[in-house]
């Protein structure tokens, strides 16, 4: 909400912002630009259908003769942008096609394409790579070497003390302390963005039954994924840890119906099954939250209690929907997982992330799944609303439950799962169990480094 107040897409109620020493009434988006204030958002703003240096020049494209696009001239300082972000990415690319982290890449040369004085980044690194994080490190030290002004937000409290000259801490939209990074520890941090000395983050682990409730064997999907076969057992929760493009994100899919395995079988409860859409994941007791929130998870137009029963709309009516029932379960779940809004017919868009992210997750229980699929269940949201939605895990595991977890937190992977998968390069390098699942093996394995593991 600051954010978006900062560079003019919400008015605050009180209050004046000053730029320079000058106080700037009525900000709206375009004045921002103008002011040299950017943004690198969370969510991305990007068009699907359009391509890269397109999207990087919406609204203030290259001319020559005050008349024509020049498309070349910005080509090239598109390309010379991803360059200097050492980001693969074609100039040409259509970013309906680009994976999480490539798209975070374009966000991030949008941002920094024009000159800027103030560049306000909003959990720039949550899909990036350790080496694409280090390059974005390089790049905002040269900017500030420059002279820009950087606001730097995130939720990973060691980047937070690395990159940053002065920390503020806000909680529940109140001001609560700033302090030079070198006088402020990271556990500290947390402890007043949570406002009381923090617990074990990760609740204890159960143990799963025996009976097998998902079974892949020798799943193909051309160009990512080559012959898995792995099971999933009752109220487990399975962890798939690997690089960025080790084919995680796309066996989920392959398994909810968003992308079609040309060869191997998917069996629940020991029986074989077709699953060629995600009508017939749900149908089969399959839940899935996406990585992408905002493209695939939720619709942020729509008011708190149409997402949550956006795919299960069937169990409340089948001419008219029962609008009095769908608020009873909505507010249910809105007690249950503790979702702030000011009321469930608010839009989506005015809650903040873990707000929303909370909403996703109440979007899949509903129509009451056996197998919950969960890819980066916690990106980009903050210390209290992770260890919430680590109880709801954890919560859903215990009622017989059965849960896949896709992250790229190694921490996480490890604080909560049962078994570890490890891929790399579209297959299965390693499972692990036990004293096995630590971060070493886990690297080791989907580095490419030593002896593969079998279950």
């Amino acid at each position: 909400t600051l954010v978006k107040i900062l560079t003019g897409i919400h008015a605050p109620s009180s209050g004046r912002i000053f730029i320079e020493g000058y106080e700037i009434r009525h900000m709206n988006p375009e004045l921002a630009g103008r002011l040299g204030v950017n943004m690198i958002p969370q969510e991305f703003n990007l068009i699907g259908n359009l391509n890269v240096f397109e999207n990087i020049f919406l609204g203030r494209e290259y001319r020559s003769w005050g008349v024509f696009l020049d498309k070349g001239r910005m080509r090239r300082k598109t390309k010379e942008l991803l360059d200097e972000l050492r980001c693969a990415v074609s100039v040409d690319a259509q970013i309906q096609d680009l994976s999480v982290a490539g798209k975070q890449m374009v966000e991030i040369a949008k941002a920094v394409v024009n000159d800027c004085k103030i560049l306000i980044m909003d959990e720039p690194t949550t899909v990036l790579t350790q080496d694409e994080t280090d390059i974005l490190f390089s790049l905002v030290r040269r900017l500030k070497e420059h002279g820009t002004a950087i606001v730097y937000i995130s939720h990973k409290l060691a980047e937070v003390k690395q990159i940053c000259d002065d920390i503020m801490v806000l909680k529940d939209g109140c001001f609560v302390s700033q302090d030079p990074a070198s006088e402020l520890s990271t556990h500290e941090m947390a402890r007043r963005m949570v406002g009381r000395e923090l617990r074990q983050m990760f609740p204890p682990k159960s143990k799963p039954g025996s009976e097998v409730v998902l079974g892949v064997d020798n799943m193909v999907i051309p160009g990512d994924v080559a012959g898995i076969t792995f099971d999933l057992r009752k109220g487990e929760i399975l962890g798939f840890a690997g690089l960025v493009g080790a084919g995680r994100t796309e066996t989920a899919e392959g398994i909810y119906g968003i992308r079609r395995p040309v060869s191997g079988s998917i069996s629940i409860g020991g029986s074989k099954v077709s699953i060629k859409s995600p009508r017939d994941a749900v149908a089969h007791g399959i839940a899935y939250l996406s990585e992408d929130r905002q493209g695939r998870g939720i619709h942020t137009g729509f008011s708190v209690s149409h997402n949550t029963t956006l795919i299960s709309l069937k169990n409340y009516g089948k001419l008219i929907t029962d609008r009095a029932k769908e608020l009873e379960k909505t507010g249910f779940y809105a007690r249950s997982f503790n979702i702030k809004s000011p009321s469930q017919t608010t839009p989506l868009k005015f809650l903040s992330g873990g707000n929303q992210q909370k909403v996703a997750l109440a979007k899949g229980l509903d129509p009451q799944p056996r197998i919950y699929i969960f890819d980066e269940p916690t990106r980009g949201i903050d210390v209290n609303a992770r260890g919430e939605i680590y109880v709801f895990i954890r919560r859903l595991v215990e009622d017989g439950i059965s849960c896949i977890l896709i992250s790229s937190d190694l921490e996480e992977v490890i604080g909560l799962s049962n078994r570890v998968v490890v891929m790399r390069e579209g297959r299965i390098a390693g499972i692990l169990e036990g004293d096995q699942i630590n971060e070493e093996d886990i690297m080791f394995l989907a580095a490419g480094v030593g002896q593969s593991l079998s279950a």
